[in-house]
């Protein structure tokens, strides 16, 4: 399927001139990456942060999976991208009936895969590509190379994901939320991740926590646990809050409950000081309103509770590639305290209510001030910096 927001001139048939400089108006970004919030997110990120300060690409093309995932986030974009001219194209990569294929069906649909991203580079008129992370990241690095386009990726998570390892090697410039990803090679640069605008002002003030709680329609005055387990849902948390409201509860704790969409069934029983919601979009009311977060620690959620400076229970998704998340989690420090599926218990929801508590004041104080020193928030601008500075094209 391919949404087209803006229709878009077809007559070129040679790569733009890279040489020349243009205005930051100008820039012309081809981006790639689906399949996941996570790969995603990100680059709606970049448009909100470019479009606050007045640096809009003058054109997007966005190649993405496909997924149904993809759908839910773009839909909650819709107003950002309504003013931009811009493309989705869903390159030809995944198995019948859905999944990321492996690697030789990754090599087998791969040439058709670039076929499409190239016709829609050219048709674009591109300057740049930005790889946002997994496999629908290959063929269009690929296509864009044969165009002499000059390619960056984007890396969010502390280890490198098998995009970044497999196409640094051919692209330009690889671009590291955290340091710890980055080798000292001149091509890796540590900008920080992306964040929308609405995220880069720092902790909120106590008007603004009293007045989100509100608004979500809980008690102005009483502390919050945000329960918030990624783009899909976490049945382990939602397990997790269940299994221990009540003892929540007790400890004068209300909790807002992301339980993933499709799974509001895992959710516990409706009660007073408990709201439970398939998909928060914007999350930053919540997070405005939580004392305390317990989340998986994909990199964009890891990044957006760190921004605002929120104290954190992280649990690691077990399975994920490398153990990425618990490196993930690593990088915020003494800001979040790290807790496996196997502690989601009574154990997790007392030392929750603790921190929550006015006793926890001080460790919220400490805690908040290590995930500032730990997170820049001006990872959007250095990102364009690089985009533009590796385009060739004037900032």
């Amino acid at each position: 399927m391919t949404l087209t927001a803006t229709t878009i001139p077809r007559t070129r048939t040679t790569p733009p001139e890279l040489g020349a400089s243009v205005r930051s108006s100008s820039l012309r970004v081809a981006f790639v990456g689906g399949g996941t919030g996570g790969h995603v997110v990100p680059g709606l990120h970049l448009l909100a942060a470019a479009r606050a300060t007045g640096r809009s690409p003058a054109d997007l093309v966005w190649f993405t999976s496909g997924r149904p995932v993809e759908e839910r986030v773009f839909g909650g974009a819709a107003a950002l991208l309504a003013d931009l001219s811009h493309e989705r194209v869903v390159l030809p990569l995944e198995r019948a009936g859905g999944g990321a294929p492996s690697r030789a069906q990754l090599v087998l649909r791969a040439p058709a895969a670039v076929v499409a991203a190239r016709r829609a580079l050219v048709a674009h008129k591109s300057h740049v590509l930005l790889g946002l992370g997994g496999f629908t990241s290959l063929p269009a690095v690929v296509a864009a190379r044969g165009l002499g386009i000059p390619v960056a990726l984007l890396e969010v998570n502390a280890v490198p994901g098998a995009a970044t390892r497999w196409l640094g090697r051919i692209s330009s410039r690889t671009l590291h939320g955290f340091a710890s990803s980055a080798s000292r090679s001149p091509r890796n640069v540590h900008t920080g991740p992306p964040l929308p605008p609405e995220m880069t002002r720092g902790a909120p003030d106590a008007t603004r926590v009293r007045a989100a709680r509100a608004s979500l329609g809980f008690d102005p005055d009483r502390p919050v646990l945000l329960v918030l387990g990624g783009s899909q849902g976490a049945s382990a948390l939602n397990g997790f809050v269940r299994a221990n409201l009540s003892r929540l509860h007790a400890g004068g704790v209300q909790v807002l409950h992301q339980t993933g969409p499709g799974k509001l069934a895992e959710a516990a029983v409706p009660v007073e000081a408990y709201r439970a919601v398939e998909y928060l979009d914007p999350v930053r009311t919540a997070l405005e309103a939580a004392t305390v977060v317990l989340c998986r620690a994909g990199a964009s959620t890891l990044c957006e509770v760190a921004a605002l400076r929120i104290p954190a229970f992280v649990a690691p998704y077990p399975r994920a590639a490398d153990d990425h998340q618990t490196r993930n989690a690593l990088e915020l420090g003494t800001g979040v305290r790290v807790v496996n599926d196997m502690e989601l218990g009574a154990w997790t929801a007392d030392a929750i209510t603790r921190l929550a508590s006015e006793s926890g004041a001080r460790d919220r104080s400490e805690m908040s001030a290590a995930l500032e020193r730990a997170l820049p928030l001006d990872g959007a601008q250095r990102i364009w910096d690089e985009l533009h500075a590796v385009a060739r094209v004037a900032s």
